[in-house]
């Protein structure tokens, strides 16, 4: 690997050959320019990590260099070295963006130490670029998995939302992706280079939500031994990402809407407010409209976060995102466990996008990160799927059917409906009857057929519908209020 380069920029032939001579010592690879626009033009022709130069020069002085250097590359460090008497110049060269300056005579160790920590500091920079970067590609919207009709649609409109600097409400039930989609919005757009700050508003207890939000001043309260910065004046730049904000207490929600309208907070124990630059992303698995409508949510922060509504699809409307998501999350999970890569059969995926999936994209995660912790060879095995998956659950209406995994006889089926119509009305054919939607006289042929109650001890039939059950169905029927 070749060594760090440094571009000395002075004039004087002596004091630049002694600054050559320290830094290659040092290990330092160097690049030498005797004038400003010789080092403007071999700055232009290769990049240097690091700019040292001297101050006070004919021509083009280092202050010149200093602001074309910083406009050509804004990362790079630039070091002014200056005689005492210009220490007024240096400061104002700092101010311009120079990282540090050096006064002449230079001190060998004073010099070292100074390019050191301008590596170290330009070292983070890129590392923090490259992290950026990173975080960006991560969050790309042609990366979160979806071809389903719904989601493109999300998607399209997230994309364009992440252009403009609107406040946006996320709605979907738990599991569905909405912090994912709003970290796509954030890093898709102008504020990608801020904090993008994530808050639950559920999670925390009322008492500290408040701290947590705006923050306080020191002796504010109890045990406030220091000043603290809440999350909007962190992400001042930003963004905020208010998750499951339907939690958020009535009280706070009147604050939030001062953030929204007015770009302003109150931190506890200061009198005046302070003004925040932040974006604002919102999100609910809770009906907020409808909560407005009942005045467990304000109404005017309800339309005001409502600019941009978008509503993320459960997994169980989007079945036929199942099987790239599955495979999706083999490929990551493989990665992360350092497994090798396996197979989901097509028996697996029929039974995956068969079930209703009621923690939807979280609990399809889940499930294949359980099928990828006990394959023991390159294809997933089928008995590795959770029970419910395996036997899952069918809804109608407020009757729940457990289906075991052998299928179900009709037959069973149907005299377990009649019995459980017959215990809930007491055993009244006719309330029996019309809670299940049927006549009286069908219902007495049902209970005659399959010999209930008063018909228990009717001749069997020669063909007996049951003789042949031997699944195991349960059947609950729920209340609905």
């Amino acid at each position: 690997m070749n060594a760090p380069t440094i571009l000395i920029v002075e004039d004087d032939m002596n004091f630049r050959r002694v600054l050559e001579f320290q830094l290659n010592e040092a290990g330092y690879q160097t690049t030498i320019a005797e004038n400003g626009q010789k080092a403007l033009d071999l700055f232009a022709e290769h990049h240097h990590r690091i700019v040292l130069t001297d101050l006070n020069m004919p021509g083009i002085g280092g202050k010149e260099v200093l602001k074309q250097v910083k406009q050509t590359s804004p990362d790079t460090p630039v070091v002014i070295i200056t005689a005492f008497g210009s220490i007024d110049s240096a400061v104002e060269a700092i101010k311009l963006g120079a990282f540090h300056y050096l006064t002449k005579p230079v001190n060998n160790d004073a010099l070292l130490h100074t390019i050191n920590n301008a590596f170290k500091y330009s070292e983070l920079i890129h590392e923090n670029r490259a992290l950026r970067e990173a975080i960006s590609s991560a969050f790309k919207f042609d990366g979160i998995v979806g071809s389903s009709k719904g989601m493109r649609k999300i998607l399209d409109q997230a994309e364009r939302l992440a252009g403009v600097d609107t406040t946006v409400l996320i709605a979907g039930e738990s599991g569905t992706g909405k912090e994912i989609l709003a970290k796509a919005i954030h890093y898709n757009g102008p504020r990608n280079g801020r904090p993008f700050m994530v808050i639950n508003c559920g999670a925390i207890p009322d008492t500290l939500l408040e701290s947590e939000l705006f923050g306080y001043r020191k002796g504010a309260f109890s045990g406030a031994d220091r000043n603290k910065a809440g999350k909007f004046e962190a992400a001042d730049g930003g963004t905020v990402f208010l998750d499951e904000i339907g939690d958020l207490p009535l009280p706070l929600q009147v604050k939030v809407l001062r953030v929204v309208q007015e770009n302003e907070i109150n931190v506890v124990g200061e009198n005046a407010p302070r003004k925040v630059d932040v974006r604002i992303i919102a999100a609910s698995n809770r009906d907020l409209k409808q909560m407005a409508a009942n005045g467990e949510f304000r109404q005017d922060l309800y339309y005001r976060l409502n600019v941009a509504p978008l509503l993320l699809p459960p997994l169980r409307e989007r079945r036929e995102d199942i099987p790239l998501l599955s495979r999706f999350f083999v490929e990551r999970i493989c990665k992360k466990h350092n497994r090798p890569a396996i197979t989901l059969g097509g028996e697996i995926l029929r039974k995956l996008e068969i079930y209703d999936w009621p923690g939807n994209v979280r609990e399809l995660e889940n499930c294949v990160e359980r099928l990828v912790i006990f394959s023991q060879t390159g294809v997933a095995d089928i008995k590795d799927l959770p029970e419910e998956i395996l036997s899952p659950s069918l809804a109608v209406g407020n009757a729940v059917f457990r289906v075991p995994p052998e299928g179900v006889s009709m037959p069973e089926l149907e005299r377990q409906l009649v019995i459980t119509a017959l215990e809930r009305t007491g055993w009244n054919q006719t309330h029996a009857a019309d809670f299940l939607g049927i006549s009286r006289n069908v219902l007495i042929y049902r209970m005659q057929k399959y010999r209930l109650g008063p018909y228990e001890n009717l001749p069997a039939d020669e063909e007996d519908p049951l003789a042949a059950n031997k699944s195991d169905i349960s059947i609950k029927v729920e209340d609905p209020g």
